[in-house]
């Protein structure tokens, strides 16, 4: 078991990742739970590490939504001016994620994939992307999703030194490291409601098939509602016309792609409507 933060008492590892650890903490004065987590620096190659932590507690901090992962202390072990162990007590969030838990009705899919877009624009109105949307980024609890890891997150018109992302649902611009705007965090979120409407990966230029450090140009592919007829056309092209390579050719923003899917499930609902009715096919 880890040292204890002071005034917090550890219950339980959580989870595991990028260097770090993430255990279950509960605040001995009031006894709320929160969520802690922890990277120890060992050498220069956790420095990257330690400063996603930062980033995700300057991210979290700010932006106040329910569908983003509160941040709320950061602290930080020095020995001789270098940091030797950060921890950041974050919000302590219940469920599953949307990889382990994909909606199989399109409404859920519809429902979560707006809430998921509502948490991004917040981000994106303080000047933030998100940088790394994907199903195993997102929880859904009982009161709606949660946006998590926001490590990787930058401002707005950020341009990375090295490729950032994840093989499935990276976006071109990532791949050639060029700035990333909120238009970015489109692409991501399109390739997850793919995902979510297909149970397939969209071809992005780095899939997880492909091999370590290499990528790929994308191949033409089925559209979610050639995979499967219920789908609506207007969903179905929302999720395609977000996967845009030229970012210009996609939703501007969180705002447009929220209006789209909001026509996308009156559609839905008549569609289905009919359909009870008898008077469709």
């Amino acid at each position: 078991m880890p040292p204890e933060l002071n005034g917090y008492r550890t219950l339980s590892q959580i989870g595991v990742g990028a260097r770090s650890t993430i255990n279950q903490i509960v605040r001995t004065t009031t006894g709320h739970f929160y969520a802690l987590k922890r990277v120890v620096r060992k050498g220069a190659e956790d420095d990257p590490f330690i400063k996603q932590v930062e980033t995700e507690f300057e991210v979290g901090h700010a932006v106040d939504h329910p569908a983003v992962r509160k941040c709320l202390e950061i602290h930080r072990d020095k020995k001789w001016f270098k940091i030797t162990e950060i921890k950041l007590v974050m919000e302590y969030v219940a469920g599953k994620t949307l990889e382990q838990d994909r909606p199989e009705e399109i409404g859920g899919a519809i429902r979560v994939t707006r809430q998921i877009a509502e948490g991004l624009h917040a981000m994106h109105e303080h000047g933030f992307v998100h940088a790394d949307i994907k199903p195993s980024n997102v929880i859904l609890t009982e009161d709606g999703v949660k946006i998590i890891d926001l490590g990787q997150s930058c401002p707005v018109g950020h341009k990375k030194e090295r490729i950032q992302g994840t093989p499935d649902y990276i976006s071109p611009e990532q791949v050639r490291k060029l700035p990333l705007d909120q238009r970015t965090d489109v692409f991501n979120l399109g390739a997850t409601l793919y995902w979510v409407l297909t149970n397939r990966n969209y071809p992005t230029e780095i899939r997880q098939s492909a091999k370590p450090g290499g990528h790929e140009i994308a191949s033409p592919t089925q559209t979610p509602k050639d995979i499967n007829p219920k789908i609506h056309a207007s969903l179905s092209q929302l999720a395609m016309d977000c996967c845009k390579n030229n970012p210009a050719d996609r939703p501007a923003g969180m705002k447009q792609v929220v209006a789209r899917l909001d026509v996308a499930e009156r559609m839905w609902k008549r569609q289905r409507e009919t359909v009870h009715d008898g008077t469709g096919e």
